[in-house]
């Protein structure tokens, strides 16, 4: 009885343990973040060591054209972001990117670590773009449910560039590689410049979506 008391209370504590983004990965990182993601407050407590933020008021243009869960990001584990405004959940799953997919892979790659984040836009109230023309199905950047990421800098001095080093065939390509695939982990939909022409500069990353990553 004492024995099965103890484990019972161990799994009760696994079960209510919230996410930590700095912890290492394991069976019950992804289900921590989800219901981080889906808890206004624990998404902001989960971000409160993690990233730099400040927490906003929800922003409504229309039923189309909003951001809920509206934060100003600035920053996440090491790197700093331009500010933008976003949803918590973009910053959210922009703090497991770059904690467990960025930082590993410039340090293997590039022997250093990523100090900024270039982003070009996460909220835009537009229609979606394809490459035969303007969608009548709103984009998720009109809800600020995806971020455009253009590049990274680092702490060497250096930095890389979608649209440069994409299609090279050296480090900053692998990690470029490396960092879109990481992104698969952490966020809905990922496309890079291999999915299409329109994403030539850089990657396109949704906190809702179908799981795709191209």
């Amino acid at each position: 009885t004492e024995i099965y008391t103890s484990l019972s209370s161990a799994a009760s504590d696994v079960y209510k343990r919230q996410l930590q983004v700095s912890e290492p990965v394991s069976l019950f990182t992804n289900w921590r973040l989800e219901r981080a993601l889906n808890s206004p407050e624990a998404c902001i407590k989960a971000l409160s060591t993690a990233a730099r933020i400040d927490v906003l008021d929800d922003f409504e243009v229309s039923d189309q054209c909003y951001i809920r869960g509206r934060v100003n990001l600035a920053g996440v584990g090491l790197a700093q972001i331009n500010p933008t405004e976003t949803t918590c959940a973009i910053a959210l799953r922009m703090a497991m990117w770059e904690q467990h997919s960025l930082q590993p892979a410039a340090a293997k790659l590039l022997d250093t670590t990523v100090t900024e984040i270039d982003q070009i836009g996460s909220y835009n109230c537009r229609k979606m773009r394809t490459t035969s023309g303007v969608s009548d199905q709103m984009s998720t950047h009109a809800t600020a449910d995806a971020i455009d990421i253009s590049g990274f800098q680092f702490a060497d001095g250096t930095a890389t560039r979608l649209i440069d080093d994409w299609e090279t065939d050296d480090a900053k390509a692998q990690f470029l590689r490396s960092a879109r695939d990481g992104a698969c982990d952490w966020f809905r939909l990922t496309l890079s410049p291999d999915y299409n022409s329109l994403h030539a500069d850089h990657l396109h990353l949704q906190s809702r979506g179908w799981g795709a990553c191209r």
